[in-house]
């Protein structure tokens, strides 16, 4: 009852966003732990379980993904909220009200529905996934965490 739609709408955004990040960690650290070795990236030097692979990485690795993390932000900032300055102090992170939540625009395979509720529809599979990522994504983090093996170690034997 305390939060209005405004605020549900960010909710929205935020999980949807978090869940899509820890789809992507997922499938990286199986991904990541598979092609071990066999990798055309870093010639194939990165080793060991997923959770140290960013160690690993050049330093120049760092600045390309800190640009395109930082674009894809920024993109995603001038697509869905309005501008700091026509927002009112006591409601920061305003999104724009022909904004919805998930939606900037990039669908290159044409999967968007195209009315609202096959869209609802489909961001609550979404959500759902996403859910279910963080999830395992945490449990990655921690299985590794605790004895130093891949995921995949685990999975073999």
């Amino acid at each position: 009852d305390r939060a209005d739609e405004a605020t549900m709408k960010r909710y929205r955004e935020a999980e949807l966003t978090h869940g899509r990040v820890a789809m992507l960690a997922t499938v990286g650290f199986l991904v990541g732990e598979k092609v071990e070795g066999s990798s055309f990236l870093f010639d194939a030097q990165v080793s060991g379980p997923a959770i140290t692979h960013l160690t690993q990485v050049p330093e120049g690795f760092w600045a390309l993904l800190l640009v395109a993390i930082g674009a894809a932000e920024q993109r995603r900032a001038e697509t869905g909220w309005v501008e700091p300055e026509n927002v009112p102090v006591d409601k920061p992170g305003q999104l724009r009200e022909s904004y919805i939540p998930g939606d900037i625009g990039f669908d290159p395979l044409g999967l968007m529905p195209d009315n609202e509720e096959d869209l609802m529809a489909m961001q609550t599979k979404e959500l759902q996934n996403g859910r279910l990522a963080m999830i395992a994504a945490s449990g990655f983090m921690a299985q590794e965490l605790v004895d130093g093996k891949g995921i995949l170690e685990h999975l073999q034997g």
